[in-house]
């Protein structure tokens, strides 16, 4: 009887538990100098590119008054299996297309089937409705490019939103 009384209270405490769990650092932030790229091959021997990527701080919501904020998820995703990929710009502007943030000043390195994120947090509304992100690039000539996408997202009571972008080849 006393196992009973000790099981019921145990389970009680754990069903006060709060269900969201906040996990700290995942993914981890990136350390961009860790990531700084030293290649050898020669600039003849890369494709360079560049692409733009949309991505939203906030939406617009019943009228142009009222605003919905977005935590935005960009994902950096090297699709090769085998070749790096060579990012030397990850520019963040806003609506206005004024330049909010750059993420790293030196070329860094993607690994073959990596990918790497950027968020821009929910309370971050510097982008705005309109935000932008221009990423430069450099492959080994006939690889695969990347892929750049975005995932906006916000749960606010019963209310969830999500949706995604993709990245164009600029040049």
């Amino acid at each position: 009887m006393n196992y009973l009384v000790i099981l019921i209270c145990v389970l009680g405490f754990m069903g006060c538990e709060n269900p969201v769990v906040v996990r700290q650092q995942i993914p981890p932030p990136n350390n961009w100098a860790e990531r700084a790229a030293v290649t050898t091959i020669h600039d003849s021997l890369l494709e360079k590119g560049s692409t733009y990527l949309p991505v939203y701080s906030e939406i617009y919501q019943r009228n142009q008054n009222f605003t919905f904020d977005l935590t935005a998820t960009v994902s950096i995703r090297n699709i090769s299996l085998k070749d790096t990929v060579y990012l030397s710009k990850a520019d963040y502007y806003n609506t206005h297309g004024e330049l909010i943030r750059s993420y790293f000043d030196k070329p860094v390195f993607v690994k073959p089937m990596e990918t790497i994120e950027i968020v821009v947090n929910e309370d971050d509304k510097a982008g705005g409705t309109g935000a932008n992100f221009v990423f430069d690039w450099a492959v080994k000539k006939n690889s695969l490019i990347p892929f750049f996408e975005a995932v906006m997202i916000s749960t606010t009571g019963q209310q969830g939103l999500s949706f995604t972008t993709q990245g164009i080849r600029k040049k």
